[in-house]
């Protein structure tokens, strides 16, 4: 559980940190509203990069990219693509790179993907696809000079075989020319620093940015970290307790949850954080608040291209 008599203590002002936050593409025009509602609350934020999520087997591969492609043209945000392997030739996938490349995007986020059939299936690489995610990388940094982000796992990867193998993966896509790593979410923050020390010791050095998810519903989180291999302490289920029906209180609840996480990895030196908005911003925006972020300048439109001659 959070320390947090001592981060009070040893904080008697903000220190300065910086975040990103995820989205996921709209599925419908309502959704879209509230994730454009959402960006044009969050923007004035500054935050380093925004990422926009990419569906299982490529299933919103096309509302990824015109999300992505829209936030470059329309906001002066710096938009990060998710790029799978799964269901995708090699040729397919460079186009995809080469289109992101196109639009003016120059942050890609590789993930190896979840099988297109669902959980409980096994991965099984494309025919003449990326096999792995540090194929994916290679291929990526071959098209244009991207920054790279890929995936990190403290609890390691459900399928890997162990902690060390997980970590001799991170190390494959980090030798492939991975910038940074973005954690799996995490709710007891010794499990993050204990698995910083083994990947420090492994001789790999890009930032290793913690993954934070703000607990909107705890059921669901619940049900999603047994999905992903992430543990849930008691200390959390019980902040939750007997909330099931009370919404406001619970948004309250996990936005101090969320607050404390942050603040204490902050005592532990952590000045980078990726929020996993859930296309909700107001929880995002308190957290952040607490935080000592506050809002800038409004993000920008960037200035449209004049159409070309015909």
């Amino acid at each position: 559980m959070p320390n947090s008599s001592r981060h009070r203590a040893s904080r008697d002002g903000f220190r300065p940190i910086r975040v990103s936050i995820e989205f996921f593409p709209p599925k419908t025009e309502e959704m879209e509203k509230i994730l454009w509602s959402s960006i044009e609350r969050l923007a004035p934020l500054q935050p380093k990069f925004v990422s926009v999520t990419y569906g299982a087997g490529g299933s919103t591969r096309e509302r990824t990219h015109n999300t992505v492609a829209r936030m470059v043209r329309e906001t002066s945000l710096k938009p990060a693509a998710h790029l799978t392997c799964v269901n995708a030739t090699r040729e397919e996938i460079d186009a995809v790179v080469q289109s992101y490349w196109d639009a003016g995007v120059r942050h890609i986020v590789a993930l190896r993907g979840d099988p297109a059939e669902g959980v409980g299936h096994t991965y099984r690489p494309h025919p003449g696809g990326y096999a792995q995610t540090c194929d994916l990388v290679a291929g990526i940094k071959r098209i244009g000079d991207f920054k790279v982000s890929v995936s990190a796992y403290p609890e390691k990867h459900p399928e890997a075989a162990s902690l060390d193998a997980d970590i001799d993966a991170l190390k494959a896509k980090v030798d492939a020319g991975a910038d940074q790593a973005i954690t799996q979410f995490f709710f007891d923050n010794e499990i993050y620093l204990r698995y910083l020390e083994k990947v420090r010791a492994a001789g790999i050095d890009i930032p290793i940015i913690p993954g934070i998810l703000p607990v909107q519903n705890f059921k669901q989180a619940a049900s999603f970290a047994r999905r992903t291999g992430a543990s849930v302490p008691y200390w959390l289920a019980a902040r939750f307790e007997g909330l099931d029906n009370d919404v406001e209180t619970r948004r309250l609840v996990a936005a101090a949850v969320a607050a404390e996480q942050v603040l204490d990895l902050v005592d532990e030196g952590v000045e980078d954080f990726h929020f996993y908005s859930m296309n909700r911003s107001d929880l995002v925006y308190a957290i952040c608040h607490l935080l000592g972020l506050r809002s800038q300048a409004p993000a920008k439109p960037a200035a449209k291209p004049e159409a070309k001659a015909a």
